[in-house]
């Protein structure tokens, strides 16, 4: 690692490689296995875990524009993985939910992200990954906080 001088390399760097490097190995992982795009699998696993809900609420859990999910959401449904269900009194609220099939792969992507081997030497160890979890969890917490206090209100 030395070698190419990447321990000098600041560590928002390394972050923004290793996130762009794991996401085009699970992109490549998700078309052939699943046919999801990386957007689409957060669909998945956010209607899994919160069962149905709005389109504006999927959105924001996805980190994504209600615009941007429009397109995700009619990929997924076409796929048969996500159902659109409208309110009885209100045709305009859309709500969105799993299918069987969409929970089962939801189910099966869930279990692949928890396998017990690990990613590194250094996640092998309990504390190490521990130092690392509690880095990433407050990088992605400030980095969230930043994108929705930048965004115009209305």
């Amino acid at each position: 690692m030395d070698e190419d001088g990447s321990r000098e390399e600041p560590l928002g760097r390394l972050v923004a490689v290793a996130g762009h490097l794991a996401t085009q190995r699970w992109s490549q992982l998700l078309a052939e296995r699943y046919r999801l795009t990386p957007a689409g699998m957060r669909v998945l696993l956010v209607l899994d875990r919160e069962g149905e809900i709005t389109h504006r609420l999927l959105a924001d859990r996805c980190f994504i524009r209600p615009g941007t999910l429009t397109g995700v959401v009619d990929t997924l449904e076409k796929a048969g993985y996500v159902r659109r269900e409208r309110g009885d009194g209100d045709r305009r609220a859309v709500r969105l939910a799993l299918t069987e099939v969409g929970a089962a792969h939801a189910r099966e992507i869930i279990a692949l992200t928890h396998r017990s081997r690990p990613l590194t030497s250094v996640d092998a160890d309990p504390a190490r990954a521990a130092v690392i979890r509690q880095f990433l969890l407050e990088l992605i917490s400030n980095l969230s906080r930043e994108r929705t206090s930048d965004e115009p209100r209305g």
